[in-house]
C-alpha cells in the first residue's frame, strides 16, 4: 500500500466496502479529494453503498467508465491501526474483510450529517386516559431509564404508531425535545476520591498504574477471589489512562452486569460513561460511534462488540470475567474478544487487564509462562469472608419423587427465612423441565427444524427450541400417538425449581432469575437491582446469577445439580464445571455476614468436586493443564471446527468426505483432520450439519494451511461452510 495519505480529486482510490465481494473496487476521488481511511458512499450497481477508503486504486481498466466517490462522510477517517487490526482478526479467522468492515460500522445513519434533531423522554404528567398502546409506550421509558429515543425507536420498540407517541407528548406524559444529534460525553474526573484499598489491593493498583504510564502493550492477569474488589483495582487503572489523555475500555460479558457497573463509575469518575450493547438505543450507538472516533467519549462501557469501535487513542482494555464463554463470537465472524483485545491493545500500545475470580486456562497458561504478568487479591473486601463450602451427597438423601432441593438443603433454606437472609438456588437450566414424554409411546417431543427437544416453558404455556427459537403451544394430546393426558415433563428446569420452592416455602417471597424471563435487558437490570435491595427471600437462577452480581443480604447458595456440566465430550467440560460452581457460590457472604454455599452431588469423590470444595485452585489448574499438555490440546495445542451446512444430509457428508480425502494442506504443517461426522446437534433451522475437526502443533501456521485446504472446494446450492478457529464449543 502506498504511504499516501490524500488522494486528489480524479486520483483512482480503492475503497473496501461493506458488500460480501473478494476484494476493493477502484472509484475517482470526489470534488476536494479524499483522505486514506476516509469513510464514503460509493455507487454500486444502482445501489449506494458505505465503504472506507482503503488505498491507491489499482487502475489496468478503461480510466472513464471509472465512476466517482458520491460523497465523504463527516465522521473521523478510520486510523491505520484500525485498519491493521481488521487485517489482522480477518487472517486469524478466515473471515472476508467486507464482514469485518461490517461489524465495525453497526451504527445507524453514519452518513448523516450532524443538525438537531426530536428526541423523546419520559414526562411528568400522567395522560387522561390509559390505553394499551400508551402503556406500552411509557413502559419503554421506563424499562430504558431516561434514555432517548427517536419518535421512530419509540414507537417501534412498542409497537405503536408515531400518532400514540405524539398524544401523550400533548397530554406532557412524554417530553419531546430539540437535542444536537451528537453531543460528547462529560468529562470524567480521574481524580475525584477513591474506595479505601486494602495493602493488596493497593499494591496491585500500583503496579497497573506503573504499566499504564509507560504507554507502552503489556497484559495483566487480575486473579482475585470472588468479592475481593477487582473492579476498584481495574478502575484506578482507568484513571490512570484518563490522565494520560488515553481512552479507556471496560468489557463486561452480560448486559445485566452493567446497571451496578455504571452506578459504580458514576460514583468514582464524577459522570456516566459510553455505552455500548444491544440495550443501547439506536440513537445511542450512534453518538458513542462518532465520539469515540472524534475522542470524545473517554470510557466506554460495552460487550464484545465495542472492541470495534473506532478508538482515536485507546491506553486501556479491561476484559472483566475473562473466563466467560459469552466473550466468544458464535455466528458471523467467530472470534474470541479476550484474544482480540490483546491483539487490538499490542497494535496500539495499549495495556490490557484480564480480570477473574477462575480464569481460563488459556490466560492462567500465559502467566505462567511469563507472557501475562499475574497480580493476585487473596482475601475479600472489608469485613466479608469467602464462603464455607459443602456437599450434599445425593445418595444419603431421602428424596420424594419430582423433587429436586433435598432434606439438608431444605433445612439451610429455612434457617436463612427465619433470619431475614437471602438464599439462591441454583440450576444450569432454563425453562420448566428439559423433556417432554409420553408415558403412553415413549415419544419425546423435538423441534420440527433441529434434531433437539423442545424445552417446556410453563409461564408461557409453550415448547421453545433452544437452538432455533421455534415456538409451539404446549399439546393436549401426543403429537405421535394421539393419546391425550399422557404428555410428562421429565427433569428439572429453573421454572420447576421454582414452582417446587413455593409449595416448600410457601411464607417466602421468590424471584427468579433468568435471560429468557424478561422482555427486555432494562427489565431484567431492574429485577437485578429490585434483589440486591432485598426484595427477595430466595433466588432461582440460571447462569446468569453466576456473572458478577453482588447481593449483600445473600447468606447461602445452594447449586441443585453440581454433577450436570462434569461429563461429555466437551474438552473445557472440567474447567466449565470448576468455575461456574466457584463464581456462583461467590455470591455468598459478600457483606459481613458469612456465607455457606451447598453442593447437591451424586460423586463427591470426583476431582474437579473435590478441587472446588477444597479451594484448592492452583492444585486444579496444573492438574487440568497438565492432562491438556498430555493430549496436546488448547492451549498446548491447536484446534479449528469446520461445519458444513445444507438441506440435504447426502451432499452435505459428500463434500465432507471430499476434505478429509485431500488434507495434503493440513498434513504439511503436522495438523489432523478427525470428521467428517454428524454434529452433535445435526440439525438446526432444517440444515443438516457435519463437523469437521482440526487438531495441530501449538506454533502450527494453522489459518495458512486451512485456507489452501479449502481453496478448491466447489460448494454448490445452499450448501455453506463455517471455520471456527479455537473453537469453545462443538454442538
Amino acid at each position: 500500500m502506498s504511504t499516501q495519505e490524500y488522494f486528489d480529486q480524479g486520483e483512482l482510490v480503492a475503497v473496501l466496502t461493506t458488500q460480501p465481494l473478494d476484494r476493493t473496487l477502484d472509484y475517482k476521488a470526489p470534488e476536494g479529494g479524499c483522505f486514506l481511511g476516509a469513510y464514503v458512499e460509493v455507487p454500486l450497481g444502482p445501489r449506494k453503498v458505505l465503504g472506507v477508503v482503503w488505498g491507491p486504486g489499482q487502475g489496468g481498466f478503461d480510466l472513464a467508465k471509472a465512476r466517482s466517490v458520491i460523497r465523504v462522510l463527516e465522521v473521523a477517517p478510520m486510523r491505520e491501526e484500525m485498519r491493521v487490526f481488521l487485517g489482522k482478526v480477518a487472517d486469524y479467522t478466515l473471515t472476508p474483510m467486507p464482514a469485518m468492515l461490517r461489524l465495525a460500522t453497526r451504527a445507524p445513519g453514519l452518513g448523516d450529517p450532524p443538525s438537531m434533531r426530536k428526541i423523546y423522554r419520559m414526562g411528568g404528567a400522567e395522560p387522561d386516559r390509559m390505553t394499551d398502546a400508551r402503556t406500552r409506550v411509557l413502559e419503554v421509558l421506563r424499562d430504558y431509564g431516561g434514555l432517548a429515543f427517536t419518535l421512530k425507536e419509540l414507537a417501534e420498540q412498542a409497537g405503536v404508531t408515531p400518532s400514540v407517541v405524539k398524544g401523550l407528548v400533548k397530554q406532557n406524559a412524554v417530553r419531546e425535545e430539540d437535542s444536537p444529534r451528537d453531543l460528547p460525553y462529560p468529562h470524567l474526573n480521574p481524580d475525584l476520591p477513591g474506595k479505601a484499598l486494602t495493602e493488596d489491593q493497593a499494591l496491585a493498583v500500583a503496579r497497573l498504574q506503573d504499566g499504564q504510564r509507560t504507554g507502552d502493550y503489556g497484559t495483566t492477569l487480575l486473579k482475585g477471589v470472588t468479592g475481593s474488589g477487582k473492579t476498584e483495582v481495574y478502575l484506578e487503572a482507568v484513571a490512570e489512562a484518563l490522565r494520560n489523555g488515553r481512552q479507556a475500555l471496560v468489557l463486561l460479558p452480560e448486559i445485566a452486569l452493567t446497571a451496578e457497573f455504571l452506578t459504580r463509575v458514576e460514583a468514582r469518575f464524577g459522570a456516566r460513561p459510553a455505552e455500548w450493547h444491544s440495550g443501547a438505543t439506536m440513537t445511542e450507538r450512534r453518538r458513542v460511534w462518532r465520539m469515540v472516533g472524534q475522542g470524545d467519549a473517554h470510557l466506554i462501557v460495552g460487550a464484545r462488540s465495542a472492541l470495534f469501535l473506532p478508538f482515536r487513542n485507546l491506553g486501556l482494555v479491561v476484559v472483566d470475567e475473562e473466563h466467560d464463554t459469552s466473550y466468544k463470537q458464535e455466528d458471523g465472524v467467530h472470534y474470541s474478544a479476550r484474544d482480540m483485545a490483546v491483539l487490538r491493545a499490542s497494535i496500539c500500545g495499549a495495556r490490557v487487564i484480564l480480570a477473574s475470580a477462575t480464569p481460563s486456562l488459556e490466560s492462567w497458561a500465559n502467566a505462567e509462562a511469563g507472557k501475562y504478568e499475574r497480580l493476585d487479591l487473596t482475601s475479600r473486601f472489608g469485613d466479608a469472608v469467602l464462603p464455607e463450602m459443602k456437599p450434599i451427597d445425593m445418595r444419603a438423601e431421602q428424596m420424594q419423587p419430582g423433587t429436586w432441593i433435598s432434606p439438608s438443603l431444605r433445612q439451610a433454606v429455612q434457617q436463612r427465612i427465619e433470619k431475614k437472609e437471602q438464599s439462591l438456588l441454583f440450576i444450569n437450566r432454563r425453562g420448566y423441565a428439559p423433556v417432554t414424554l409420553c408415558r403412553a409411546c415413549g415419544e419425546q417431543i423435538a423441534c420440527d427444524h433441529c434434531d433437539a427437544r423442545m424445552v417446556e416453558h410453563r409461564f408461557l404455556k409453550r415448547l421453545m427450541c433452544h437452538q432455533c427459537g421455534e415456538t409451539k403451544p404446549m399439546p393436549e394430546v401426543c403429537p405421535s400417538c394421539q393419546v391425550e393426558g399422557k404428555l410428562a415433563p421429565v427433569g428439572p428446569g429453573i421454572e420447576r425449581l421454582a414452582e417446587e420452592a413455593e409449595a416448600t416455602f410457601p411464607e417466602a417471597k421468590i424471584a427468579m432469575l433468568s435471560s429468557d424471563l424478561f422482555g427486555s435487558a432494562r427489565a431484567l437490570k431492574a429485577k437485578i437491582e429490585e434483589i440486591a435491595q432485598g426484595d427477595a427471600d430466595i433466588i432461582i437462577g440460571t447462569q446468569l446469577v453466576a456473572k458478577g452480581h453482588n447481593f449483600p443480604k445473600l447468606t447461602l447458595v445452594g447449586v441443585i445439580d453440581a454433577d450436570l456440566s462434569l461429563h461429555g465430550a466437551d474438552l473445557r467440560a472440567a474447567e466449565r464445571t470448576f468455575q461456574l460452581m466457584r463464581q456462583v457460590a461467590g455470591r455468598a457472604g459478600r457483606a459481613d455476614k458469612p456465607g455457606q454455599a451447598l453442593l447437591q452431588t451424586f460423586q463427591p469423590e470426583h476431582p474437579v468436586i473435590r478441587a472446588i470444595l477444597s479451594g484448592d485452585e492452583e492444585g486444579f489448574w496444573k492438574a487440568e493443564a497438565a492432562g491438556r499438555q498430555a493430549a496436546a490440546v488448547p492451549p498446548y495445542g491447536r484446534m479449528a471446527g469446520i461445519v458444513l451446512s445444507g438441506p440435504e444430509v447426502g451432499p452435505v457428508f459428500d463434500i465432507g468426505n471430499t476434505m478429509a480425502r485431500n488434507d495434503a494442506p493440513l498434513r504439511d504443517v503436522g495438523a489432523q483432520v478427525f470428521g467428517p461426522a454428524p454434529a452433535p446437534i445435526a440439525r438446526i433451522r432444517g440444515r443438516h450439519r457435519v463437523r469437521l475437526l482440526v487438531k495441530a502443533p501449538k506454533g502450527a501456521p494453522i489459518q495458512d494451511a486451512i485456507a489452501r485446504w479449502i481453496a478448491p472446494l466447489c460448494l454448490k446450492g445452499d450448501i455453506r461452510l463455517t471455520v471456527d478457529i479455537d473453537p469453545q464449543s462443538f454442538y
